[in-house]
C-alpha cells in the first residue's frame, strides 16, 4: 500500500535528514521516496526551570562509542542566520546511518553540542565529508560556529540516535506516496536548500510537490520562486486537507512549535499514533 507521511518542521535541513532517513542515501533523487513532508512555525512559549544541555536531554539514547576527529575544510552561510559546515572525518571507519546527529567536541568549550547530519552517509562513503547546518544561538557550541570557526579548525564528533526500529520495507509490495512539502520561513532568503526542494519537485513530478510561505518579506520575491511561494503562515486548512488514514506526519522544530501543531493536529482528528517528533527539551 502506498501510503503518504506529513512532516511539519521548522528547517529544512531536518527535512533533508528526516527524509533520508527512510530511503537509499545514495541519491538525492530518492531522497523523498515514502514521505510527504510539511513544514510550519507557531508561536507559544514553554516555561523552564533550567535549560538541560544536549548531552542531558540525550542521556539515554544510543551513541556509538568511538569518537573521531574532524577537520572544519568548508563554511558556507546558507542565510543569515545558518551556516553550513563541511567537515572531513579522519577515521576511515566512522559511520552514520540517515536521520542520526552528533555530539559535537570543540576544543577549549566546555559545552559538548548536538547538531543533526544534514548530508547524507553517501557523501561520506564517497568523499569522507560530513556537514552539518547550525543556526545562530548564544548556546556556546553553536556561537562558536558562528563567530570563531574557521577553516581547518579541528573538532571531534560522535554519532547518536541510532534508528533501531526503522525495517527499510524492501520486498513488501510498497508503492511510492506523495509528497506534499509546506515550508515555512522568515523570508525567502530563510528558505534553505530551497534549490534542492525545486530540484526533487523536477525529479518527480506530480509525486513530490511544495508550498513555500513566507510572514515577514519585504523585498521582491524572484522569478524562479514565485510560483511556489505564499505570504502569509500555513493555516489549518492547508493541513486539513492532508488527513487521512495512510498520512503519517513528522514534526520537527522548537518546542513551542512542536506543542502547538500536535494540538492542531489532534484537532483536525488525527490521531495520536501517526503523529512523530523528536522531543528535544
Amino acid at each position: 500500500m502506498a501510503h503518504t507521511s506529513i512532516y511539519v518542521g521548522f528547517t529544512i535541513p531536518q527535512l533533508l535528514r528526516g527524509a533520508r532517513r527512510i530511503c537509499p542515501a545514495h541519491s538525492a533523487l530518492v531522497v523523498l521516496r515514502h514521505s510527504a513532508f510539511c513544514y510550519c512555525t507557531a508561536n507559544g512559549t514553554i516555561k523552564s526551570k533550567r535549560k538541560m544541555d544536549h548531552l542531558e536531554r540525550t542521556a539515554s539514547n544510543f551513541r556509538q562509542e568511538v569518537i573521531s576527529q574532524a577537520k572544519v575544510c568548508g563554511i558556507t552561510n546558507e542565510s543569515e542566520t545558518v551556516k553550513r559546515l563541511r567537515l572531513a572525518i579522519a577515521n576511515k571507519d566512522f559511520t552514520f546511518k540517515a536521520g542520526q546527529w552528533v555530539d559535537f567536541f570543540i576544543p577549549g568549550v566546555s559545552v559538548v553540542g548536538g547538531f543533526s547530519i544534514c548530508s547524507s552517509p553517501g557523501l561520506l562513503e564517497r568523499e569522507g565529508i560530513l556537514e552539518l547546518a547550525v543556526k545562530y544561538t548564544v548556546h556556546p557550541p553553536a556561537h562558536w560556529i558562528h563567530t570563531e570557526c574557521t577553516l581547518d579548525s579541528e573538532v571531534a564528533l560522535r554519532v547518536g540516535a541510532d534508528l533501531h526500529g526503522y525495517q527499510e520495507g524492501k520486498g513488501n509490495g510498497y508503492k511510492m506516496g506523495t509528497v506534499k512539502l509546506y515550508y515555512s520561513a522568515k523570508n525567502t532568503n530563510e528558505l534553505l536548500f530551497k534549490k534542492n526542494i525545486l530540484g526533487l519537485m523536477n525529479a518527480f513530478p506530480g509525486k513530490i510537490m511544495c508550498r513555500f510561505h513566507v510572514t515577514q518579506q519585504c523585498s521582491q520575491i524572484c522569478e524562479e520562486l514565485q510560483p511556489y511561494v505564499t505570504e502569509g503562515r500555513i493555516s489549518e486548512k492547508d493541513l486539513e486537507k492532508h488527513v487521512s488514514k495512510d498520512t503519517l506526519w513528522y514534526i520537527c522544530g522548537p518546542p513551542p512549535m512542536i506543542e502547538s501543531i500536535s494540538k492542531l493536529l489532534s484537532n483536525i482528528g488525527v490521531p495520536r499514533n501517526c503523529v512523530f517528533f523528536e522531543k528535544w527539551w
